[in-house]
This record gives C-alpha cells, sequence and structure tokens, in this order.
C-alpha cells in the first residue's frame, strides 16, 4: 500500500483528490493539509510514501517545503501537482528535489501511475514540463556579464550587508545601491536578492 499525504489549499481540489486516488487498491490517503507546514509537520508524523503538493499555497508551500523536508532528512517523495508550468516554477521544483511535477488537468489512471512511479524512486513529468526541460537543456543560457561595481555590490549582498551597509562600504549613495541591484537582477533574469546571489554563483561570477 502506497501511503499518501495531499497539501492544497482548496478543499474542493483535496476532496476530488482523495477520492480519486483512494479508488485504486494500492493507493491510501492518510492525511490532507492546506499549506506546506502543515505538509511538513504531516509527513514528519506519519512518514507517508508520496506528497502531492500544490506549488503555491496561503501560509507557505510549494518549493520552500519540500527543501524544508529534503533537509530534514524525511524519506518520502514529493511530487508538485499544479496549474503552474513557468520554466522557473519547473526548475526551482527540481532543483529543490521534487520527484515529479505534475499537472492537476492530468486523467486519473495517470496520476495514480505517476504515483505509483515515484513511489518506485522513479522521476514522474508531465509531458509538457519534459518537453520544457529538454528545451532548456537544449539551449545554453548565455553568460551574463556583470561589471565591477555590480560584482562588488552582489559579493556584499551575499555576506548580508543591508543597501545603506553597502553604499557606506563602496563609498556610494542607498540609491545607487539600488540600481546596481535592479541593473543585476535584470541581467540575471531574476527578482529578488537571494536568487541574484544563486544564480551568480551558478555562472560563476561569484565565488
Amino acid at each position: 500500500m502506497i501511503r499518501i499525504v495531499l497539501a492544497d489549499d482548496h478543499p474542493v481540489v483535496r476532496e476530488g483528490l482523495r477520492a480519486m486516488l483512494s479508488a485504486e487498491p494500492d493507493l491510501e490517503v492518510v492525511a490532507d493539509a492546506a499549506s506546506g507546514p502543515r505538509a511538513e509537520a504531516l509527513a514528519a508524523e506519519l512518514r507517508p510514501d508520496i506528497v502531492l503538493m500544490d506549488l503555491r499555497m496561503p501560509g507557505g508551500g510549494g518549493v520552500d517545503s519540500i527543501v524544508r523536508m529534503s533537509e530534514a532528512g524525511l524519506p518520502c517523495r514529493v511530487i508538485v501537482l499544479t496549474t503552474y508550468e513557468t520554466d522557473r516554477d519547473i526548475l526551482r521544483a527540481v532543483e529543490a528535489g521534487a520527484a515529479g511535477y505534475l499537472l492537476k488537468d492530468m486523467p486519473r489512471g495517470e496520476l495514480a501511475e505517476a504515483v505509483r512511479a515515484a513511489a518506485r524512486g522513479e522521476t514522474v513529468l508531465a509531458p509538457s514540463v519534459a518537453a520544457r526541460l529538454v528545451d532548456r537543456l537544449r539551449t545554453k543560457p548565455e553568460q551574463p556579464r556583470l561589471s565591477e561595481r555590480e560584482t562588488a555590490v552582489l559579493r556584499l549582498v551575499a555576506e548580508g550587508c543591508t543597501n545603506a551597509e553597502i553604499g557606506r562600504r563602496l563609498f556610494i549613495g542607498e540609491s545607487t545601491v539600488k540600481t546596481h541591484l535592479l541593473r543585476v537582477f535584470g541581467k540575471l533574469g531574476v527578482d529578488d536578492r537571494t536568487a541574484a546571489v544563486t544564480s551568480a554563483m551558478r555562472f560563476g561570477l561569484l565565488e
């Protein structure tokens, strides 16, 4: 019997998934949650085989929960089940350690088989998601180029400095720091400081 925890903030979706999966003789839904943190607590308590996780939920969910469950050493495998299939969402989930990325419009039989495959240790991807990943791998991203000042600003961000602290250390105004960061975000294709540092390290722009 494959034991499953469902995580979705919509009660109707949870009820529908429970009914669909429970109709399979070898699948058992042992609990459900309306947020990522609640799913984490249930996974730690019940030790299910699979957690079906919506990507975006009020109160927390998706990628952050996948990371925390992996860091906690929980044995469950997490499958993202969502309506979102943007490149960024897919990559973040896969990099966080998701065992699969499925879309909510898939047929019941395919969902059940994907759960079984994930429980066997396989990676399960919706066809459109797999195609996006393949295209992403085929298209090598262009190496971004940061100016010396932009690199200096980003290096201080990586050290945990605030904009005001960066300005003082580089002898520039805080508004100038913000301008440099916006340019860095644009060049790296990100929208926050943490993602900028992570992306820069991936490209070898920061040690």
